[in-house]
């Protein structure tokens, strides 16, 4: 009884109002996820259109209750779809993206364009010049490079962009090096010794309006200390900009980072103390510099999408490695959830089959794909497999889908919505014909 109690614990990690029916099946946005499977097939991605909201909202009351002047932008690199996007909208959220193909899909789907912020490191002359046609409402200025390509776009065109001046703090965010992005030695940004021109040469522009600066420390910031730290810097830089350049200092963005829980022994700060955290260093600093209180903006990801969604699996082989290891594969792994292989990122689990179950030992679950590393748990404890279970993984909603491929030709997984048990498909799985529609096969 105990280890079942266990389990069943772990949807705490779940999307909010996650149960178990009668039958000892998962229940996820009233949908049973046996049937699920039985409709959609597997690998499946469920998301939970409640869960979404309360997140959406929880981040509003959060900031705005002790900021108002705070703008929050999705950053749809975590999951970008149609159906999400409505959501957004909904939900008074507008938009980050970081391409030309995220920009496309945004305005095809009807969203407001002018609610849209466009960093990244290497936007090209045709990204640029497609925002201007779009009418994107904010360029964040990442390098030297990038303030000479928009010079000549703005000069063709007559078109003035409103921008930010992207810093790198060179303030360790105390996570995963390849997630962290505000430190010195980064792609991301100006280091604050060129900061200063750069903001300078922005200004001299005709083509050029600098509303403000940018900073974006990284993901899974556990810490709040790290956004302190980085306001503080950041304050202070504005403020011998406003009196040297009598730079007007009107926005200011945070980026994203805030934490999701993906394990239950792994805890992280809620989003309120992370809100009381960037918005008294903010209001604090700028009245310690005499400085006007600016518009916050702040581009969570992950902690809007990431705990609404589930990936649901099939196991197929076992293989027993006597005093060494059991495992236990899925149709699934690295192609759709690269995560565990590329951050070495864990995740909760649970059989959506035999919700009940009690605990048998220690498992493997490794994904189908030809390579070593291709493991999603390692020595997990769970109830005993077998085929044809159905495993449901937590914290699937963030990055998941955006960073599948179709290694080995995997097919990339259906995405279901679901609310009030009524599932919706909003993404179909892949077909071999989808695999194969840009290869040329009369060469």
């Amino acid at each position: 009884m105990r280890s079942s109690v266990v389990q069943i614990k772990r949807l705490a990690l779940f999307p909010l109002g996650s149960t178990i029916n009668s039958h000892s099946h998962l229940v996820i946005g009233g949908c049973d996820c046996v049937e699920l499977v039985e409709q959609f097939g597997t690998p499946l991605y469920v998301y939970d259109e409640k869960t979404i909201r309360h997140s959406a909202q929880s981040l509003k009351n959060e900031f705005r209750n002790r900021y108002p002047a705070t703008a929050i932008l999705y950053a749809c690199k975590a999951f970008l779809n149609p159906a999400l996007l409505k959501l957004m909208q909904d939900e008074d959220i507008g938009l980050d993206v970081v391409s030309g193909g995220e920009m496309a899909i945004a305005r095809q789907c009807g969203f407001p364009m002018y609610r849209v912020s466009f960093p990244g490191n290497n936007k090209s002359e045709t990204e640029l010049r497609q925002a201007q046609e779009y009418g994107v409402g904010r360029i964040v200025i990442d390098n030297f490079d990038e303030i000479d390509i928009i010079d000549r776009v703005t000069r063709t065109t007559g078109h003035t962009f409103d921008v930010l001046i992207r810093i790198s703090p060179g303030i360790d965010p105390h996570t995963h090096e390849y997630i962290a992005t505000g430190n010195i030695d980064s792609k991301f940004g100006f280091p604050l010794l060129e900061a200063e021109e750069a903001l300078r040469s922005a200004t001299m522009i005709p083509g050029i309006n600098v509303l403000g600066l940018h900073f974006h420390l990284g993901s899974q910031i556990t810490i709040p200390d790290p956004y302190r730290e980085a306001i503080n810097v950041v304050i202070d830089f504005a403020a011998r900009m406003q009196g040297k350049y009598n730079f007007r200092f009107r926005e200011l963005s945070v980026g994203g980072g805030i934490p999701v829980q993906v394990t239950l022994e792994r805890m992280v700060p809620p989003i309120s103390e992370i809100a009381e955290t960037v918005t008294a260093s903010l209001i604090t600093a700028c009245r310690q510099h005499q400085l006007e209180i600016p518009q916050l903006v702040i581009e969570p990801g992950r902690v809007l999408v990431a705990q609404a969604g589930v990936a649901l699996y099939t196991t197929g082989t076992r293989k027993a490695i006597p005093g060494i290891r059991n495992y236990v594969s899925v149709d699934g792994g690295m192609a759709d959830n690269i995560r565990p292989y590329l951050y070495q990122e864990r995740m909760e689990a649970v059989l959506a089959n035999r919700m009940r179950a009690p605990f048998h030992g220690k498992v493997t679950i490794a994904g189908k794909f030809c390579e070593s590393g291709d493991v999603l748990m390692r020595d997990y404890e769970m109830p005993e497999m077998v085929p044809g279970d159905i495993l449901a993984t937590s914290g699937c909603g963030a990055y998941n889908i955006p960073q599948s491929c179709n290694y080995n030709a995997f097919l990339r997984p259906a995405v279901v919505m679901v609310r009030d048990g009524n599932a919706v498909l909003i993404r179909r799985r892949e077909t071999v014909a989808d695999l194969v529609r840009c290869d040329n096969f009369e060469c």
